[in-house]
């Protein structure tokens, strides 16, 4: 699993510098993608070859501009459906056009997938439990704050994006971020926001490469990796990992010359299988835990065991219905196959470990 997870990380990598490649294209055009690919890419294996603080001193304006960003666009989006201050645009986007499920629950559930995409990346908060002080602590807290602002800044957003714009006008002629801030009078407010989604790009870029870098470094400590992927710099960085985790952008790098208009959608849609696949065999393996742990809990996940089982099913779901969503074949198309190959890799080596360790025993 841990494998599948690393190599979806390391893809997901590839495709934000792909989009930030497309984004960069808005002000200089003649410029080819693949230098600007190199160039982030570049950038950000050497902030991540560095020390941790320069890593968090560089998320930590990175989410600053996407989180200041979000609440102006929610202060003024529900200024302007009230209108306080503006011209009022009232509720009438919300039942016009059709109303709700305009296209049935087929249009909910083909947008599930790319919405799901979204989210992925919460699982970080327990990853990163390892380098808290106190991980009993920290962790039930962090996962508060982090389905809190979810609810705020998601659901939040999406509320206002409905009611600020008809649904049958987002993503044709601007997005509804631009539509915002052009109403209220910000001044370039497309060059604006194409400044602001390329940083969230880069964010994710960022805080996706530290990932991949520190599940193939417990890799190579666990027996599971080469051992130099293991080693740490002077400033307390897994170089090697890092290197070997920039496997997704010179992935995107390659595809800029051979297929740079469908570079982004296709290491997105690679990328989505194991992000839903790891999430499956969270779920799994914590109804196991569940069933086997007999001491006491510091924190329960509530409605054990129907919420794992309900997610794992909707997770499940969600995976095939991918076959049906435009650009999103590749989903199956490779993760399938990927599935396939590392199964039949860990049962080798799995074979091969129990004799090793089987001549040891008769050696002793």
């Amino acid at each position: 699993m841990r494998y599948s997870y690393w190599l979806a990380q390391a893809v997901n990598v590839g495709s934000e510098v792909a989009a930030a490649a497309i984004y960069c294209r808005y002000w200089l055009p003649e410029i080819p993608g693949w230098f600007w690919v190199a160039t982030f890419s570049a950038g950000l294996i050497y902030v991540n070859a560095r020390t941790v603080a320069s890593f968090g001193e560089f998320e930590y304006w990175f989410a600053m501009i996407k989180v200041v960003t979000i609440v102006i666009f929610l202060v003024l989006g529900w200024a302007l459906i009230f209108g306080a201050g503006f011209t009022r645009i009232g509720f009438a986007n919300y039942t016009s056009h059709g109303g709700f499920l305009p296209h049935g629950w087929t249009g909910v559930a083909l947008g599930v997938s790319m919405a799901t995409f979204s989210f992925l990346g919460t699982e970080a908060v327990a990853v990163t439990a390892g380098e808290a002080k106190d991980p009993a602590a920290a962790l039930p807290r962090a996962m508060r704050s982090m389905f809190g602002r979810l609810a705020l800044f998601y659901v939040g957003g999406i509320a206002v994006l409905v009611g600020v714009m008809p649904w049958t006008e987002a993503g044709l002629a601007e997005s509804p971020f631009v539509r915002v801030f052009k109403t209220v009078g910000i001044p370039a407010a497309a060059a604006l926001m194409n400044f602001i989604v390329l940083t969230a790009a880069l964010s994710s870029m960022n805080t996706n490469l530290y990932l991949c870098s520190r599940m193939l470094f417990s890799l190579s400590r666990g027996g599971y990796a080469p051992a130099f992927l293991g080693q740490l710099s002077r400033a307390g960085s897994p170089v090697g990992a890092l290197i070997a985790s920039s496997i997704g952008m010179a992935l995107a790098l390659l595809l800029q010359f051979f297929s740079p208009k469908t570079a982004y959608i296709q290491m997105l849609g690679a990328s989505f299988f194991g992000g839903l696949f790891v999430w499956m065999m969270i779920l799994v393996t914590h109804l196991a835990f569940r069933r086997r742990f007999t001491g006491k809990l510091s924190f329960r996940a509530p409605l054990y065991p129907w919420a794992s089982v309900a997610g794992v099913i909707a997770l499940t779901a969600i995976s095939i219905s991918t076959w049906w969503v435009p650009g999103m074949k590749i989903t199956l198309g490779a993760g399938l196959p990927w599935l396939a190959f590392i199964s039949v890799c860990y049962l080798v080596s799995a074979r091969f470990d129990r004799r090793r360790r089987a001549k040891q025993a008769d050696a002793g």
